[in-house]
């Protein structure tokens, strides 16, 4: 068996790619998302593509079910235990608020309701001591109170357990012991770090999705095996690793950016292979679009990701290493409205896979964003997927009179209008990544990928200035491809506060040596070759007196105390634009990322033809490009462009997964892997 498959399920669509290691043929695969029965989404895409998963080596998924299930409130009745005086720790949050001179700003209400928190009596300080054993008694009364209000999951999260767990651990026995069909989750096996509100979050957020990703990994496991699957199944971590259906099932809120952290693993690889180190990424779905930045072919990696953050609203934080990406709703489907002071918006919501936008005729009635494309002309109405999904003009058009008649607008001025709109979210979003954290844009390619990105990644490339646009062959299914590059990855964190200089350098080392046993250990039992696995290592670290800290690389071998503290400064600079060289600096943090070594699928590249004349369009249509006016577009199929391919824009690129779009003035290339390069300037 040879064959490397990858599947990931996206809010509209579910996407297959699937590589022969004999034959070195890549196939793609596309379905449209079954929301209700989500495992038989990636069948079809499997189907999609003719792939016999009796033939597979190995397959790797992504999955939104933990996203979905935490954004539509579908998640299980949970309960909170915690240290007494503890229990409004979810309702308090913090004391910040994201829009600070908003008087009526509302914090995020808690999933777990006051009613279902319950406090057990025990105490211990910062650095584990135990001042007040655990009173084993008062999880008795807890008990009782989850078996009477049908209490499906219970969250642990005591009072400094990054330090000492054992209480925790103890609590845990105890809720198992009298509750044996209730998942329990303790804070300190999801993380090891401090602050009480936000590993308070990420636990009970870990056990409000636990049944229904178990409930959705066991049905998926057993309709692969059903199709013929004989090998194990790996789990996209939102780390872009991935991890065992049995470590998934444990963690499952380590899942919630499943997969567009694999489309930004996707993005570094492909920056090494176009000579670019420095690539910002544009993922548009159906649903939404992401968005993160890749340094020196480094994606970067966070331990504040929020859920549902907004500039006004905080949101609720994560714990656990995610992938830095900024996400917002604004996809395909993202429905064009009418607020209550009479302007038009657009998303977050969305029209999704069922009904989908209007002009998919499966009775949506609201115009979306794809909706306007189709009627700029962008989209070829018989040749969407393919041709395997025929869109309905007259139904877009009709959603779109529906919306503009109040506000006096033409069809073609509101579809513009709604262009605009979503580009301009989508610009905040990209400046969340670059400018906003000291980066500029004018130094990064613009990866574009998803089946919306490669739509609008020349408008926003031009505004932002970027060096140029570069869609991948493949990039409706990108992030499906980039899931075969996703090595096991198993993170440890430990919090010990110490002070940066020789004296305390051994302390340092000894606990990163500690966290990459431990994380060695961990791919060692899922099935890594001990000879296999790295480790990369890093600290979050800060002046003294600070109270935010920036997260620092840390070399392999010895720890140089005068090394660390020099890449300190310089990322703080970046950061915040200044430094304190000289001032005491602390070690707050450790983190290790293990990785257990795997070799990736081959960059994406397309079949390209032999070199020859270069192919004619296979059509024309008029195009409207807004304050550009409208211009007549030459069409082509993407499929037969040779490498070396130059045309001058408007122009359409179309192929079975997306649409490019190329502006008036802007220059296409064809590079040697079938790379669509759009230079803004031609």
């Amino acid at each position: 068996m040879t064959l490397r498959v990858a599947t990931d399920i996206g809010g509209t669509f579910t996407d297959l790619v699937a590589f022969d290691e004999r034959s070195g043929a890549l196939t793609v695969g596309k379905a449209p998302t079954t929301p209700t029965e989500l495992p038989r989404g990636v069948i079809d895409a499997v189907a999609a593509g003719g792939v016999s998963l009796a033939e597979a080596s190995e397959l790797v998924h992504g999955t939104t079910v933990v996203i979905n299930a935490l954004t539509e409130r579908r998640g299980a009745r949970t309960a909170l235990v915690t240290t007494k005086g503890f229990r409004d720790v979810l309702e308090i949050g913090r004391g910040n608020r994201p829009d600070m001179y908003n008087l009526v700003s509302r914090k995020p209400p808690p999933f777990v309701p006051r009613r279902h928190r319950f406090e057990v009596r025990e105490r211990v300080d910062r650095s584990g001591v135990v001042l007040r054993p655990l009173e084993v008694a008062d999880l008795e009364p807890v008990v009782e109170a989850c078996r009477r209000n049908g209490i499906e999951a219970i969250a642990v999260c005591l009072l400094h357990s990054y330090a000492h767990p054992a209480h925790e651990q103890a609590a845990r026995d105890a809720l198992r012991a009298a509750l044996p069909d209730v998942p329990v989750t303790i804070s300190s096996e999801i993380t090891r770090e401090w602050r009480e509100y936000e590993r308070s979050s990420t636990a009970v957020l870990n056990a409000y999705v636990q049944p229904a990703v178990e409930r959705y990994l066991d049905a998926l496991a057993e309709r692969l095996q059903q199709e013929g699957l004989a090998v194990p199944v790996g789990i996209v971590q939102s780390n872009g690793g991935t991890a065992s259906l049995a470590a998934a099932r444990t963690r499952p809120v380590r899942l919630v950016e499943s997969g567009p952290a694999a489309g930004v693993i996707g993005a570094a690889r492909l920056g090494e292979r176009i000579g670019e180190g420095n690539v910002l990424y544009l993922d548009i779905g159906g649903t939404t679009a992401k968005c993160s930045l890749i340094e020196d072919g480094q994606p970067k990696t966070t331990t504040e990701y929020k859920i549902e953050w907004r500039p006004d609203y905080a949101g609720y934080p994560v714990l656990a290493p995610v992938v830095d990406i900024v996400e917002i709703g604004a996809g395909g489907g993202s429905i064009a409205w009418i607020d209550a002071g009479g302007s038009v918006r657009v998303g977050p919501r969305s029209a999704g896979a069922d009904p989908g936008p209007a002009c998919y005729g499966r009775g949506g009635v609201d115009p979306t964003v794809t909706d306007a494309k189709l009627a700029a002309g962008v989209l070829d109405p018989d040749f969407f997927l393919g041709g395997r999904v025929r869109l309905r003009p007259e139904l877009c058009a009709e959603a779109l009179r529906r919306l503009g008649r109040p506000l006096g607008l033409e069809t073609a001025a509101l579809a513009n209008g709604i262009i605009r709109l979503v580009n301009a979210n989508m610009i905040s979003a990209l400046k969340l990544v670059s400018v906003r954290r000291g980066y500029d844009p004018r130094d990064f390619v613009l990866v574009a990928a998803g089946g919306g990105g490669p739509m609008h990644a020349a408008a926003l490339g031009a505004e932002l200035q970027v060096k140029r646009v570069v869609v991948p062959p493949h990039s409706g299914v990108f992030s499906a491809w980039g899931m075969g590059l996703c090595e096991p990855r198993v993170d440890a964190a430990r919090t010990h506060v110490l002070a940066l200089e020789e004296p305390g350098a051994w302390e340092l080392a000894a606990i990163l040596e500690a966290l990459e046993h431990e994380v060695a250990a961990a791919l060692a039992a899922e099935g890594a070759a001990p000879a296999s696995i790295r480790c990369e290592r890093s600290a979050d670290m800060r002046y003294h007196g600070q109270e935010h800290a920036v997260r620092v690389p840390i070399a392999a071998g010895p720890v140089s105390v005068a090394a660390v503290a020099t890449d300190f400064h310089a990322l703080h600079r970046q950061k915040y634009t200044f430094d304190l060289e000289g001032d005491p600096v602390e070690i707050v943090t450790c983190h290790v990322a293990g990785f257990g070594g795997r070799p990736p699928l081959p960059s994406p590249a397309a079949a390209l033809p032999p070199p020859g004349p270069s192919p004619g369009p296979k059509g024309h249509r008029a195009l409207d490009f807004d304050e550009d006016g409208v211009h007549e577009a030459a069409v082509y199929d993407r499929n037969p462009l040779p490498a070396g391919f130059e045309a001058t824009g408007p122009l359409v690129i179309e192929d079975e997964t997306t649409t490019a779009l190329v502006h008036p003035g802007q220059r296409l290339t064809v590079d040697e892997a079938g790379n669509l390069v759009i230079d803004l300037r031609a």
